[in-house]
């Protein structure tokens, strides 16, 4: 038997491991929805039955990993200055990937701990938000229900100790590290409160904490969310910052709420949502359709896949309006795009970001790092990819608003709706003060909003509300570019739905 292999280097293991550690994936579709490569190349049998086309891309790719070894040899052992090894494989795999899309990247094991957090939507910890004021760790929220919470941290606390080592000259990051920890650990802090000019010392014991992905309109007495931005009029309004693994069932939770309360419009907020799993786009998108096409994707090495609606579990009697802008991304545009193809909700705001790709999350080094590789595109039921840097100049990218329903902010509108996201989720927790009082945010005139609220008004036959014009800034760049990207095809015409009879609804 004819064997190849590299030739002797201490990086041949490293690199070796490095490659052929391509495994399951942590989210969404599966490894075995995109092949993995496994270069067998790497030690092959020459007795193989491959074909000299195959058997020639062996060759190239043996000759390159060679060329990358002999490199990173040259460097550990010539290199002016000693250099760590780690840093070499990481900026090597790294400086691969800037030559693909921007929405591939690696992720070092110094990072996969955080970045698994963002995508859960959950960790260790005692459920806090944080700032830094002149220094001094401030808490801007306790989560609703977290321990925190429950131990009576209220806005505006400044932590001064964690676990009687002082804060004072501490970075973010070295608090945040601190304060989180294995589920079931307690934790000292000494809390002072600047409004009462008190301190108290409390101990927290940590647990899983989950960061809630859907919000309502306000929050009720007790902190709870209240879905209702009319209640009079039963119009029920949720804010989606991010798809993850809750989503679907958070979403599910709030519909139900607001449809035993007699809900007759609804408005999802999709505004500077940034996306997250494909799959929690799909389970949302089929909550309101009813049947067709949802979204189909396709990759280099991906088979096709489609995703269709099916009729069980469909909120389909009232109607609804999605709120989008140009930072709404990924899935929030399958979602958008699939309620817009299918006629079942009218889009509201600015044209959405345009990222019409497909990121396969694959773990290296058996989870120690983690690959965000771009593995396919996605097409929305009309059979249009929506990728901006797809679109080859032409207009036909993101989701635009609906006839007559796209509304521009200005740059103080912009503004002040971000800031005000910032603070949207804050709980009172017994405080006396709102810590929201007298910021400049609330003087938001949010006009797609309003915009939307009207749609569903003049869908329910009831009075609509008059929305104050708001003036242009002189340098606003988005209004400016909104414009120039206008075109006759830019804007999709919204066909009013056929009037919804009421169904019985079979959602437990």
């Amino acid at each position: 038997m004819a064997v190849r292999i590299f030739p002797t280097s201490k990086f041949t293991v490293i690199l070796t491991l490095l490659l052929v550690g391509w495994t399951h994936c942590l989210h969404g579709q599966t490894a075995a929805d995109y092949p993995q490569t496994t270069y067998q190349a790497l030690v092959q049998d020459a007795g193989t039955a491959d074909s000299p086309e195959k058997q020639k891309q062996d060759e190239e790719i043996y000759e390159l990993i060679k060329l990358l070894v002999d490199a990173l040899d040259q460097i550990d052992r010539n290199y002016v200055k000693e250099v760590d090894r780690r840093e070499l494989i990481d900026g090597a795999i790294q400086g691969m990937l800037g030559k693909l899309d921007r929405h591939s990247n690696y992720i070092p094991p110094s990072n996969v701990d955080s970045f698994k957090s963002r995508v859960e939507n959950e960790f260790g910890g005692i459920g806090i938000r944080l700032r830094n004021d002149n220094g001094k760790p401030t808490i801007i929220t306790p989560m609703l229900g977290s321990p925190a919470y429950k131990a009576g941290i209220r806005p505006g606390d400044v932590i001064l100790s964690i676990d009687e080592q002082a804060t004072e000259g501490k970075s973010p990051n070295d608090i945040v590290k601190a304060l989180k920890g294995k589920i079931g650990s307690k934790v000292q802090l000494a809390i002072h409160t600047p409004s009462t000019n008190e301190s108290s010392n409390v101990e927290v014991e940590r647990s899983l904490i989950r960061v809630k992905s859907v919000l309502g309109a306000a929050r009720n007495e007790d902190d709870s969310w209240n879905y209702f931005l009319d209640e009079k009029n039963k119009i029920g309004y949720l804010i989606v910052t991010n798809f993850g693994r809750h989503t679907t069932g958070e979403i599910l939770e709030a519909v139900k709420d607001l449809k035993s309360q007699g809900v007759k419009g609804l408005i999802v907020d999709l505004r500077y949502n940034p996306g997250g799993l494909l799959s929690a786009a799909i389970q949302i998108s089929d909550m309101f359709v009813k049947e067709g096409r949802i979204v189909s994707t396709e990759g280099r090495a991906a088979p096709k896949r489609i995703w269709d609606a099916k009729a069980a579990g469909t909120f389909d009697d009232f109607p609804m309006a999605i709120l989008i802008n140009q930072f709404s991304a990924s899935a929030s545009e399958i979602l958008s795009a699939c309620l817009q193809d299918h006629e079942r909700a009218v889009i509201v705001g600015q044209r959405s970001y345009g990222k019409g790709s497909v990121q396969n999350l694959i773990n290296l080094e058996d989870g120690k790092s983690v690959l965000k590789l771009t593995t396919a595109g996605y097409f929305r039921p009309s059979g249009k990819n929506i990728d901006k840097p797809s679109a080859d100049g032409s207009d036909e990218w993101g989701v635009s608003p609906d006839d007559g329903f796209e509304v521009t902010f200005n740059e103080d509108q912009t503004r002040l709706l971000r800031d005000a996201r910032r603070d949207y989720d804050i709980v009172l927790n017994g405080a006396t003060h709102d810590p929201r009082e007298g910021k400049e945010y609330l003087k938001l005139v949010d006009t797609q909003l309003l915009t939307a609220q009207n749609y569903l008004y003049t869908e329910l036959s009831l009075p609509t509300i008059e929305i104050p014009e708001v003036e242009d800034n002189p340098g606003d760049e988005s209004k400016e570019a909104s414009q120039n990207e206008k075109t006759k095809d830019s804007k999709r015409p919204f066909k009013r739905p056929k009037k919804r009879q009421p169904t019985e609804q079979n959602n437990e």
